[in-house]
């Protein structure tokens, strides 16, 4: 696909996640015992034959970058492959990106510069398996000036998404950013059609859209907010099913915006269903990641006779559970549980310590913390609320830099 470039949008804050975020873009941030989120929108664009890829960065974008040095460095620049970190130029001005368009429209040059015919434009913190060739191929065939992917939703929860109508032909007719209140599907008044933010953009289309949304003082600079709804009446704007059977992914039509502490939990906790709603284990679409050489996971018996147990959880390289139990866990690389600890309905990090006799429930602990023995966290909500943060439905954070005395 070479006359097709991609761009990835990762320079997202992610306030929402905090303290997750303190020191960490979004799509840097740890998921399902090995990845990082944006592993999923990569290793996509890997198995879709996308492989002249821009990830725009921003925000504290460290742990971002090094995670893309050290585990996708992969592809040959001598056959004109290539994944590209773009911090913010300022190539047009003194600022920096202030929206998703105007992210790519400080970036013109590198579109430029590709002689690129399509542009695909992904987000990198959003938990899903999809094989793009079939959007695109069909893109192509409708002659389209931008297609968007899409999907069915509950109207009750629709105001988070922008909202789209179609004709018979997929021809997007009307489009809303966030609706207080969404349009129903025409034979369904429970759900609404989705966007799930990702766009295939004819280049010519985007730079015009682009440039145009510049000159505007009033503009957002957003795709949502500006960008597609001044596309829908002039241009051929067309929808994208999201699942189905078009791809080599198989259909398990899973996607998730992991932009809260809530939401990132309950798709760790997705992963320890019976049947995984997203699969994992497709052989021909493996989750690409860095990985580092760490020894084989393992439990053990403890001094005291206490045997080390694991029960439906995800256990990483270089996790010990030595005399601890952990049920309805996620354990990242080289996590140690201790004698007597339990850990239960948890994420935790890379590098945590669970000392002697603690009890962990229904919390996120952040990397390299060093829990000391017989600590207690997610049993009393009232000194959880004194030293962590908890969210909406209750799940305590432990951030990587907290202290215990």
């Amino acid at each position: 696909m070479q006359d097709t470039l991609t761009v990835v949008l990762a320079g997202g804050m992610g306030s929402r996640l905090a303290p997750l975020t303190d020191n960490r873009a979004k799509p840097a941030v740890p998921f399902g015992g090995k990845y990082r989120i944006i592993d999923f929108t990569l290793t996509n664009c890997l198995h879709s034959g996308l492989r002249r890829i821009l990830v725009l960065t921003q925000y504290k974008s460290h742990s971002l970058q090094k995670h893309l040095r050290d585990g996708w460095s992969i592809f040959n620049p001598e056959l004109g492959e290539y994944i590209t970190v773009v911090p913010p130029q300022m190539r047009k001005g003194d600022k920096w990106y202030s929206g998703t368009a105007d992210a790519i429209y400080q970036n013109l040059w590198l579109l430029s510069r590709s002689e690129a015919k399509y542009v695909v434009v992904l987000s990198g913190d959003h938990i899903y398996r999809m094989d793009y060739a079939p959007m695109l191929q069909r893109h192509k065939e409708t002659g389209a000036d931008l297609s968007i992917a899409c999907m069915e939703v509950p109207i009750a929860e629709a105001s988070s998404f922008g909202v789209m109508a179609v004709d018979d032909n997929q021809r997007i007719v009307a489009f809303a950013e966030k609706p207080a209140q969404p349009a129903p599907l025409p034979n369904d008044s429970e759900k609404s059609l989705a966007s799930m933010g990702i766009y295939i953009f004819t280049t010519d289309a985007l730079v015009d859209a682009l440039e145009l949304d510049a000159e505007n003082p009033n503009s957002n600079h957003d795709f949502g907010q500006d960008i597609i709804p001044r596309l829908i009446d002039k241009e051929k704007v067309y929808a994208h099913q999201f699942g189905g059977s078009t791809g080599r992914v198989t259909e398990d039509a899973y996607w998730r915006d992991v932009g809260t502490i809530d939401s990132l939990y309950q798709a760790n906790m997705d992963l320890l269903q019976p049947v995984s709603p997203i699969d994992l284990y497709q052989r021909d679409w493996a989750i690409r990641t860095y990985e580092p050489q760490l020894p084989p996971a393992r439990t053990t018996s403890s001094d005291s006779g206490n045997e080390g147990i694991f029960i439906n959880s995800l256990i990483s390289s270089g996790v010990l559970i030595a005399g601890g139990s952990v049920q309805n866990s996620v354990l990242s690389s080289n996590v140690k549980i201790y004698d007597g600890a339990t850990v239960s309905a948890s994420i935790l990090f890379d590098d945590v310590e669970v000392g002697e006799f603690c009890q962990l429930q229904n919390c996120i602990i952040d990397k390299h913390v060093k829990i000391p023995p017989r600590t207690q966290i997610g049993i009393n909500a009232v000194e959880d609320a004194a030293r962590f943060t908890i969210s909406e439905r209750g799940v305590v954070v432990v951030s990587g830099d907290y202290q215990f005395e």
